[in-house]
Protein backbone atom coordinates (compact mmCIF):
# COMPACT_ATOMS: atom_id res chain seq x y z
CA UNK A 1 0.00 0.00 0.00
CA UNK A 2 2.76 2.44 0.92
CA UNK A 3 4.65 1.61 -2.27
CA UNK A 4 1.58 2.48 -4.39
CA UNK A 5 1.26 5.89 -2.73
CA UNK A 6 4.96 6.61 -3.25
CA UNK A 7 4.68 5.51 -6.89
CA UNK A 8 1.60 7.73 -7.36
CA UNK A 9 3.35 10.78 -5.89
CA UNK A 10 6.46 10.17 -8.02
CA UNK A 11 4.34 9.76 -11.15
CA UNK A 12 2.48 13.00 -10.48
CA UNK A 13 5.76 14.81 -9.82
CA UNK A 14 7.16 13.50 -13.11
CA UNK A 15 4.08 14.64 -15.04
CA UNK A 16 4.22 18.08 -13.38
CA UNK A 17 7.90 18.40 -14.30
CA UNK A 18 7.22 17.46 -17.94
CA UNK A 19 4.35 19.99 -18.15
CA UNK A 20 6.50 22.70 -16.55
CA UNK A 21 9.34 21.99 -19.01
CA UNK A 22 6.94 22.03 -21.98
CA UNK A 23 5.48 25.36 -20.83
CA UNK A 24 8.95 26.88 -20.52
CA UNK A 25 9.92 25.70 -24.02
CA UNK A 26 6.66 27.05 -25.48
CA UNK A 27 7.19 30.39 -23.74
CA UNK A 28 10.76 30.71 -25.03
CA UNK A 29 9.65 29.95 -28.59
CA UNK A 30 6.67 32.29 -28.38
CA UNK A 31 4.09 29.59 -29.00
CA UNK A 32 0.51 30.41 -28.05
CA UNK A 33 1.11 34.15 -28.06
CA UNK A 34 -0.12 36.59 -30.61
CA UNK A 35 2.12 39.12 -32.27
CA UNK A 36 0.24 41.99 -30.65
CA UNK A 37 -1.36 43.05 -33.92
CA UNK A 38 -4.77 41.47 -33.25
CA UNK A 39 -6.60 42.13 -29.97
CA UNK A 40 -10.06 40.97 -28.89
CA UNK A 41 -11.49 44.09 -27.22
CA UNK A 42 -14.84 42.62 -26.13
CA UNK A 43 -16.80 39.40 -26.50
CA UNK A 44 -20.48 38.73 -25.82
CA UNK A 45 -22.24 35.37 -26.10
CA UNK A 46 -25.52 35.66 -27.94
CA UNK A 47 -26.56 32.03 -27.74
CA UNK A 48 -25.24 28.55 -27.20
CA UNK A 49 -22.95 28.66 -30.20
CA UNK A 50 -22.83 32.30 -31.30
CA UNK A 51 -20.85 35.31 -30.15
CA UNK A 52 -20.36 38.93 -31.12
CA UNK A 53 -16.73 40.03 -30.89
CA UNK A 54 -15.12 43.44 -31.11
CA UNK A 55 -11.66 42.95 -32.62
CA UNK A 56 -8.91 45.57 -33.04
CA UNK A 57 -6.48 44.93 -35.89
CA UNK A 58 -3.81 47.62 -35.85
CA UNK A 59 -5.90 50.84 -36.07
CA UNK A 60 -9.10 49.23 -37.36
CA UNK A 61 -11.89 48.07 -35.02
CA UNK A 62 -14.28 45.45 -36.40
CA UNK A 63 -17.48 43.98 -34.97
CA UNK A 64 -17.62 40.31 -35.95
CA UNK A 65 -20.35 37.72 -35.46
CA UNK A 66 -19.13 34.17 -35.01
CA UNK A 67 -20.94 30.83 -35.00
CA UNK A 68 -19.64 27.30 -35.28
CA UNK A 69 -20.01 27.42 -39.06
CA UNK A 70 -18.92 30.92 -40.04
CA UNK A 71 -17.56 34.33 -39.11
CA UNK A 72 -19.39 37.39 -40.43
CA UNK A 73 -18.25 41.02 -40.48
CA UNK A 74 -21.08 43.04 -38.93
CA UNK A 75 -19.61 46.53 -38.83
CA UNK A 76 -16.49 48.66 -38.73
CA UNK A 77 -16.43 50.98 -35.72
CA UNK A 78 -14.50 54.15 -34.98
CA UNK A 79 -11.51 53.30 -32.73
CA UNK A 80 -11.95 56.45 -30.63
CA UNK A 81 -15.59 55.56 -29.89
CA UNK A 82 -14.55 52.10 -28.69
CA UNK A 83 -11.79 53.55 -26.50
CA UNK A 84 -14.23 56.07 -25.01
CA UNK A 85 -16.80 53.34 -24.30
CA UNK A 86 -14.19 51.15 -22.62
CA UNK A 87 -12.92 54.06 -20.53
CA UNK A 88 -16.50 54.82 -19.46
CA UNK A 89 -17.05 51.19 -18.34
CA UNK A 90 -13.92 51.04 -16.23
CA UNK A 91 -14.44 51.67 -12.54
CA UNK A 92 -11.54 53.42 -10.77
CA UNK A 93 -9.93 51.38 -7.99
CA UNK A 94 -11.00 52.49 -4.52
CA UNK A 95 -8.80 52.69 -1.46
CA UNK A 96 -9.76 50.73 1.63
CA UNK A 97 -12.50 48.16 1.88
CA UNK A 98 -14.83 47.76 -1.09
CA UNK A 99 -18.24 49.33 -0.71
CA UNK A 100 -20.99 46.71 -0.91
CA UNK A 101 -23.40 49.15 -2.54
CA UNK A 102 -21.37 49.87 -5.69
CA UNK A 103 -20.00 47.71 -8.48
CA UNK A 104 -16.76 45.83 -7.99
CA UNK A 105 -13.62 47.31 -9.51
CA UNK A 106 -12.71 45.71 -12.81
CA UNK A 107 -9.77 43.32 -12.64
CA UNK A 108 -7.13 43.11 -15.31
CA UNK A 109 -7.43 40.00 -17.47
CA UNK A 110 -5.76 38.81 -20.59
CA UNK A 111 -7.62 39.70 -23.80
CA UNK A 112 -7.40 36.04 -24.75
CA UNK A 113 -9.53 35.11 -21.72
CA UNK A 114 -12.16 37.81 -22.20
CA UNK A 115 -15.62 36.29 -22.33
CA UNK A 116 -14.44 32.81 -21.38
CA UNK A 117 -15.02 30.84 -18.19
CA UNK A 118 -11.61 32.02 -16.95
CA UNK A 119 -12.43 35.72 -17.31
CA UNK A 120 -12.09 37.27 -13.83
CA UNK A 121 -14.33 40.21 -14.71
CA UNK A 122 -17.18 37.93 -15.73
CA UNK A 123 -17.08 35.94 -12.51
CA UNK A 124 -16.71 39.11 -10.41
CA UNK A 125 -19.79 40.68 -11.96
CA UNK A 126 -21.68 37.37 -11.60
CA UNK A 127 -20.87 37.19 -7.87
CA UNK A 128 -21.80 40.86 -7.47
CA UNK A 129 -25.18 40.27 -9.14
CA UNK A 130 -25.81 37.27 -6.89
CA UNK A 131 -24.98 39.36 -3.82
CA UNK A 132 -27.36 42.07 -4.98
CA UNK A 133 -30.18 39.55 -5.39
CA UNK A 134 -29.62 37.89 -2.04
CA UNK A 135 -29.13 40.96 0.15
CA UNK A 136 -32.04 41.60 2.48
CA UNK A 137 -33.21 45.16 2.28
CA UNK A 138 -34.84 46.79 5.29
Amino acid sequence: MTWMIIRLVLSLAFIAAVLFFAARVAQKRGLGQGNGLIEVVARQRMGRASTVNVVRIADVVLVVGATEEQVTLLAEVDAEAVDAALAERRVPARSGAPDSSGPLPERVTSPALAGSVFDRNGWGSFVHQLRERTVRRS
